[in-house]
């Protein structure tokens, strides 16, 4: 087998306070910009780290819900969810760019993440909420999901995105959070996930099927109880299958 680099992407910024120790094991990160998570002092602050490591930068705009970490799809108008989503990322490139730090990638959170995989009228208003950043970064995004879709063909750049520490329904859908299984939580089986993706473009569900499957970055949430476990570990074994993070 030929040697391969992939991206592990994080979510930081939203109050955990362990973006020191996740930093050496990641390629890129996604900052919360004020909807679920963070401000402009952690914005500044997560910025300037991840540029210090070597790590990409990019916005994590959502639904503007700090109550419930946004993690609920909030029922607001087209025109609120817009200009919600197109402060939270102006702010996010204000900050970053008066730092000296440049925005590689946008990738949303939480609900909003799972409303635009399945719901037209949603991935549409938020493609518009981002049109005037189309040229500036890239958009992290499930595979086969309706966003990516009209994302392509709306000319954005896009990275297929799967979960290091998830599980999937067949539809390629996350299992719900609200689900005991909706976790993945054991190295091991956190190593298997992901060398079944890169190796085999496959990911078996929660149902034990495999099912094809494309990814150019992989996320771990800086929330995951054991994160630093879980990337430590895959630092050290992904290499052993010719399998490097890269910077």
């Amino acid at each position: 087998m030929n040697g391969k680099n992939i991206d592990i992407n994080c979510d930081v910024g939203e109050g955990i306070g362990n973006e020191p120790e996740l930093f050496p094991f990641i390629s890129s990160c996604n900052i919360a910009c004020g909807g679920h998570a963070g401000d402009e002092d952690t914005i500044r602050e997560i910025g300037l780290l991840a540029n210090k490591h070597k790590v990409k930068v990019g916005a994590h705009p959502s639904y503007p819900d700090k109550d419930n970490f946004g993690r609920v799809a909030l029922d607001i108008t087209e025109k609120e969810l817009k200009e919600t989503l197109k402060h939270q990322v102006n702010t996010f490139l204000k900050v970053i760019v008066s730092a000296g730090v440049t925005m590689n990638h946008i990738k949303p959170h939480g609900a909003l993440y799972n409303e635009i995989a399945k719901n037209n009228k949603v991935a549409i208003t938020f493609l518009e909420a981002i049109h005037e950043f189309k040229k500036k970064a890239i958009l992290y995004v499930p595979y086969k999901s309706v966003v990516a879709k009209i994302a392509k063909e709306r000319g954005f750049a896009i990275r297929y995105e799967v979960f290091c520490d998830r599980n999937y329904n067949d539809d390629l859908t996350l299992v719900s959070r609200k689900e005991k299984d909706s976790l993945i939580l054991d190295e091991k089986k956190v190593f298997e996930h992901v060398l079944r993706i890169v190796e085999d473009n496959a990911v078996k569900t929660i149902s034990g099927s495999i099912k094809k499957i494309k990814a150019d970055t992989f996320c771990i949430h800086g929330d995951t109880p054991n994160a630093i476990e879980i990337l430590t570990y895959l630092s050290n074994e992904l290499p052993k299958r010719r399998i490097q993070i890269s910077k």
